[in-house]
């Protein structure tokens, strides 16, 4: 019997490599890999035209797309993770010190769903008192998953003459929060600095507190496809697995990645963040991370209802 054929899309990770050149193959199933895209043009690809068979996927757009019903189920897969405190930038003039001195400051940003933002949201919220409430939110293009902002937000998309550079270099913007960083910061302008600037001292802190590594994104596949072929969940699951095995091998030898501490740095998050800091399944660890997302996304006024993970995830 032929091989079950599947369109997947996912980054250019690592941990999924394997799968992308062939050296691990799932069983009874021809995975047709498109890398055409970034995250963003991946994701809106997925949102608005359910582009693919399996897709990496903004976590929280997931978990509001589930909220309204789109006929997706996710494997519990995590390519991508990423600690959240880097990547909230300012300008000093702003007079912004701490996290605290955010509050009724106008922060710039992409789009106000991307898991990255839901995440520094959620952490401002809850450790530092600044609510989504408490804050002006701009953003340059739309959203993966429509929604209506709770009572409250104020989200203002800005026009197509504006761009977040230039509001933040003027002064029309306090802040960005990003899910990558902006060019002007990359380039070391002096009008956009991060606001936590010790900021792996504190995300080493959020996670000795939590024992969260944040989730970015989920491994979305069509509901269909599991109904009438339940047994490609454990295939799958098996093959990223597999993949993510030798990539740890890959990156034990110092030789593979072009920086002079690389082994240190392996060594450091051996320490800090276990063996597996990529780990997959709903383990304990992940479930507190996964769990606390979907608080922080309703929290945030994005889905209805703290759906349970058994409900959004099929498990091998």
């Amino acid at each position: 019997m032929a091989d079950l054929k599947l369109s997947v899309a996912f980054g250019d990770y690592e941990i999924t490599r394997a799968l992308v050149d062939g050296r691990v193959k799932p069983e009874g199933i021809e995975l047709v890999s498109d890398t055409r895209y970034g995250a963003r043009d991946r994701h809106w690809a997925m949102a608005k035209e359910n582009a693919y068979d399996i897709c990496e996927f903004n976590a929280a757009a997931y978990l509001m797309a589930r909220d309204r019903g789109f006929a997706w189920t996710a494997l519990p897969v995590f390519c991508h993770r990423r600690f959240r405190h880097g990547f909230l930038f300012v300008n000093p003039a702003s007079g912004i010190r701490t996290p605290r001195d955010l509050k009724g400051k106008r922060i710039g940003g992409t789009n106000f769903q991307p898991a990255g933002n839901v995440w520094i949201r959620g952490i401002l919220e809850e450790d530092y008192g600044v609510r989504s409430t408490d804050v002006h939110w701009f953003t340059e293009r739309g959203e993966d998953i429509d929604f209506e902002p709770m009572p409250g937000q104020i989200i203002t998309r800005i026009r197509d003459d504006q761009n977040l550079d230039d509001m933040l270099r003027t002064g029309e913007i306090d802040a960005r929060m990003e899910p990558e960083f902006p060019k002007p910061f990359l380039e070391g302008e002096a009008w956009c600095e991060r606001l936590f600037e010790d900021h792996k001292a504190v995300e080493m802190e959020y996670y000795r507190r939590t024992s969260i590594f944040p989730i970015m994104h989920v491994t979305v596949i069509q509901q269909r496809i599991v109904d009438e072929h339940p047994w490609v969940v454990k295939s799958l699951f098996d093959a990223f697995m597999k993949a993510k095995t030798i990539a740890y091998r890959r990156c034990e030898n110092p030789r593979v990645v072009p920086l002079a501490w690389w082994a240190a740095a392996l060594e450091e998050q051996h320490k800090v963040l276990g063996r597996d800091p990529w780990q997959y399944g709903l383990t304990e660890q992940n479930r507190n991370n996964l769990e606390t997302l979907v608080r922080l996304t309703h929290l945030q006024g994005l889905t209805s209802r703290r759906a349970p993970l058994e409900e959004l995830f099929c498990q091998p």
